[in-house]
């Protein structure tokens, strides 16, 4: 589990970086503005493109064969990012990021992975703990990109990489967790209900609606950060502290939110997700010094790990064994759609609307989701839901 926390928290320091520095580099290579956070986007609609693809290659080769698979292409992603860069040349750049989505892909099921190594009912407790290993990303990313701008003569080209020795580390303590034996499914056996009576469901439903609209709005403000800082005449290591602070508070309540769920349940956690994320918009609306920055990245960083948490921790009441790799690669194709539109709209809104109507419009997912939590509340006070 340990191990598994410290692949989690690589992964993150992976992505803190790309986020950290793809804005800019977008900025500074891009031909107009407003694609700026394409980089960004990339990485996220590769991730998108990825998710049934990896819920395939899991199906088929196990959880350990495909996450080595993925940390393959994330040492080859980064490598290609710093060529693309050192030639400047912007779609090669963006091209990687895509590229580097099939790790994104497989990263992000090492929180369902984490439940297969422990008892059941410690499955809460688990997906939040791998979660956890996320603090490593709040230190290490944002302090990487800061210290290793300057490393080669090429802005940020040092940066990408150092990511290439990341995603070896991370590969190296790969190998040293042990899963549960992979049995691939045989012709004749039981591989659950289709896709279209999985998402038909109403807990599936709001578990992924939470979850992906959560990301969503953490996405939309957290990519636009940077380049609102810069334009507010912030130096780049302060942006670099307030992503410190927003990714710690993005997993700092891992160590808990577990427990939160499992005494008080999904739902109620998920609503003070929600909660936070108000509290972030206000915050930010309140003006552009560096602490209403730090704040609002916080609270939304909060606000996002209690949504995201909770809304995964939702999903495994949606299916069964046989179904979790299907199950889990809809959860995440939602999340990855949802983070790509997410993304590209960052970096339209930012550099042509401003970081105020950037707030004001993350108001309308966010009731979305308040709204989903109320109907699935709702929903289960009616006769018990049909086992699963």
């Amino acid at each position: 589990m340990l191990l598994l926390a410290l692949c989690q928290g690589l992964f993150l320091t992976n992505n803190v970086t790309f986020i950290a520095i793809n804005g800019l580099v977008g900025l500074a290579l891009a031909p107009v503005g407003w694609m700026a956070t394409l980089p960004v986007t990339g990485y996220v609609v590769g991730a998108a493109l990825s998710s049934m693809p990896v819920a395939w290659v899991q199906a088929r080769w196990g959880r350990k064969r495909s996450f080595q698979a993925g940390l393959v292409v994330a040492a080859l992603a980064a490598g290609l990012c710093a060529y693309a860069v050192v030639e400047k040349n912007f779609w090669l750049l963006v091209a990687a990021t895509v590229f580097a989505g099939f790790y994104s892909a497989n990263a992000a099921l090492y929180r369902f992975a984490g439940p297969e190594l422990v008892a059941p009912q410690f499955k809460e407790k688990a997906i939040s703990l791998v979660l956890a290993g996320g603090i490593l990303g709040a230190f290490a990313g944002p302090n990487l990109a800061s210290a290793t701008r300057e490393l080669l003569s090429v802005p940020f080209a040092g940066a990408y990489l150092v990511l290439v020795g990341v995603a070896l580390l991370s590969l190296m303590a790969l190998s040293f967790i042990e899963f549960p034996p992979h049995v691939a499914a045989k012709a004749g056996d039981d591989r659950g209900r289709p896709w279209h009576v999985l998402v038909r469901q109403p807990v599936f439903a709001v578990a992924v609606l939470g979850a992906a609209l959560g990301y969503g709005v953490m996405n939309l403000l957290m990519a636009a950060t940077p380049i609102a800082m810069q334009q507010c005449q912030h130096p780049f290591s302060s942006a670099a502290l307030v992503l410190e602070w927003h990714v710690l508070g993005m997993f700092v309540p891992s160590f808990f939110t577990g427990h939160l769920i499992r005494r008080f349940g999904a739902l109620p956690v998920m609503g003070v997700g929600v909660v936070l994320n108000l509290v972030c918009v206000a915050v930010a609306l309140s003006g552009a010094e560096l602490m209403q920055f730090l704040v609002a990245l916080f609270a939304l960083g909060v606000g996002w790990n209690f949504l995201y948490t909770g809304g995964s921790t939702l999903l495994t009441r949606a299916y069964r064994p046989e179904e979790k790799n299907r199950a889990q690669g809809l959860m995440d194709l939602g999340v990855f759609s949802t983070m790509a539109v997410s993304s590209f709209a960052s970096g339209a809104l930012i550099t042509t609307q401003g970081w105020t109507l950037l707030n004001l419009g993350s108001l309308l997912p966010l009731a979305v989701v308040a709204a989903g939590l109320l109907w699935l509340a709702w929903h289960q006070r009616r006769p018990a839901l049909k086992p699963l």
